[in-house]
């Protein structure tokens, strides 16, 4: 029986149920309103909270080492079970997740008194920060487990996390509608019950067979499916009122979306022990046409972070993520006030805040292929995209600006899609171009522009500028004033990313030339053995 679950299939099973239930950070939207009347926060109290949240989703360097000490030899299969390995990080994921949630739900419903701004503030990181811890584990595990197929197994797990804000809010509306501060208690319990049930499974295997490739593809196609399935649900929810029976009865079919994967680990464990999986490491992954670490590694020499700093390239990249996946936090931390203010109902306002779920995870998992096509089809390099992609962000936030009916709608997918799209191909260039010796502690310091950015346009430009127009002893504004300004501004700053990122694409173009080169080499060697 032991043997039976000693599998990377169940292992990355697991993975993927635990992506898709530790997606609390993404649901702010659904109980920031709450918090804020509870505790008699201004929009700008309000924002340097949520930017403390956006520090401990993103900021993943401490997960990224504790991983690197528990794991190597240590941490793979053919020890015990209990021997140190990803499941610490689970754990230690899964304790900080019930503590800051649960501390964050004793305030709002009054079973402790109200703490101070900077105690609610702790709340916060603790809770996202276990996010990181989630995430690290199983994308870093997954990427060991599927070595040759790394880009289809990243956005396995970036999509999952993407769209889990939309499943934890589809459990709040089967079961505690209209209930936000009870929903706080559900994010305390849920994602850390799910972990600790699956942390044991997850670990790490470095193999890979003939065989990845079609089972991973079945857990895309799944993944994407579930994507569908939840747009209909929510735009279903905007136009309808549903009673709770059929709320029951579409939870329960997500549910059996969500188990539809168990089904491909099944096949593939019964091929792998029939030997129709054989050893390959040649073939190509279903979402990568060359697996970039195999061509990374020819490039380009390992870089560790201090290396990587002294280069301007990184600079470079961390300017545009501070623009970038700043602006866009920017936008989601603050969607429901946005809505309130334009006269959103509030059944729009959480229709909102799950579609940008959706988004979030298209833009994750799609960016990845078409990076892919763009650059070995077509030869357009990834800075290139990532640009366009900026460009493209700036019009969401100038839609989001404009004040028009049903903006928000138009603007949140623009600005959804791109958020997304900008964590795909982030850490795939930063792997291109420093290597994957170090790819996870670069990655994530590179990160830390996301929340840098977050709290200066959040607090200092968004916050700032709706308490100057707030009235009213609630500190609420209702027009198009509110935000107009501010979302002019954050555009303006998406823009500058745009232009940096353009800095990046010409430094680097050589390099790419470079890596087409090295591709099309490794595809003839390919095809002579």
């Amino acid at each position: 029986m032991e043997r039976r679950v000693d599998n990377k299939w169940v292992s990355t099973i697991a993975s993927v149920w635990i992506q898709a239930s530790c997606g609390a950070s993404y649901t702010f939207g659904i109980y920031s309103s709450t918090l804020k009347s509870s505790q008699s926060y201004s929009q700008s109290t309000l924002d340097t909270v949520s930017v403390f949240k956006d520090i401990g989703a993103n900021a993943g360097v401490i997960s990224g080492l504790f991983y690197s000490a528990v794991t190597g030899e240590r941490g793979r299969s053919g020890r015990s079970v209990l021997s140190p390995g990803p499941w610490l990080v689970l754990l230690a994921g899964a304790v900080q997740s019930f503590a800051g949630y649960f501390f964050m739900w004793a305030s709002v419903v009054g079973v402790i008194d109200r703490p101070p701004v900077a105690v609610m503030c702790l709340f916060m990181w603790v809770a996202a920060h276990a996010q990181t811890f989630f995430n690290t584990t199983d994308v870093v595990s997954g990427v060991h487990n599927f070595s040759d197929y790394s880009g289809t197994i990243v956005g396995i797990m970036k999509g999952c996390l993407g769209l889990s804000g939309a499943i934890l809010i589809q459990v709040y509306y089967t079961i505690l509608k209209d209930q936000p501060s009870a929903f706080i208690l559900m994010l305390a319990f849920l994602p850390t019950s799910v972990s600790l049930m699956l942390m044991l499974l997850v670990r790490i295997y470095d193999t890979n067979a003939m065989g990845d490739k079609k089972h991973l593809n079945s857990i895309s196609a799944v993944a994407l499916i579930i994507a569908a399935y939840l747009m209909i649900l929510i735009i279903l929810e905007n136009i309808f009122t549903m009673p709770l029976w059929s709320r029951i009865l579409t939870f329960i079919v997500l549910l059996f979306l969500l188990f539809w994967p168990l089904k491909t680990a099944i096949v593939a464990m019964k091929e792998e022990r029939e030997g129709l999986s054989q050893p390959s490491s040649s073939e190509r992954s279903p979402l990568l046409y060359d697996p970039p670490q195999v061509v990374s590694e020819k490039v380009s020499e390992d870089m560790n972070l201090i290396q990587a700093m002294r280069t301007a390239d990184f600079w470079l990249l961390f300017v545009a993520m501070v623009c970038g996946l700043g602006s866009g936090l920017a936008t989601i931390n603050n969607i429901s006030q946005i809505g309130e203010s334009l006269g959103y109902t509030t059944v729009e306002i959480n229709t909102l805040v799950s579609l940008l779920s959706i988004w979030n995870f298209l833009g994750r998992f799609g960016a990845g292929y078409v990076s892919d096509v763009l650059l070995y089809k077509r030869g357009f390099t990834r800075p290139f995209l990532m640009a366009f992609t900026l460009l493209i962000m700036t019009v969401g936030h100038i839609i989001i600006a404009s004040g028009f009916s049903g903006n928000l709608y138009v603007g949140s997918v623009l600005v959804g899609v791109c958020y997304g799209c900008l964590w795909s191909l982030m850490p795939t260039i930063t792997s291109e171009i420093f290597g994957i010796g170090h790819m996870g502690t670069i990655f994530n310091t590179i990160a830390i522009g996301s929340p840098v950015g977050s709290y200066i346009l959040s607090v200092r430009v968004i916050g700032y500028i709706y308490d100057e127009e707030a009235m009213g002893e609630d500190n609420s504004c209702y027009g198009t004033h509110c935000f107009m300004l501010s979302f002019f501004i954050v555009a303006s700053v998406a823009f500058f990313g745009f232009l940096v990122v353009l800095v990046l694409f010409f430094r680097t173009r050589s390099f790419y030339k470079l890596i087409l080169h090295r591709r099309s080499q490794h595809s003839q060697l390919t095809a002579a053995e």
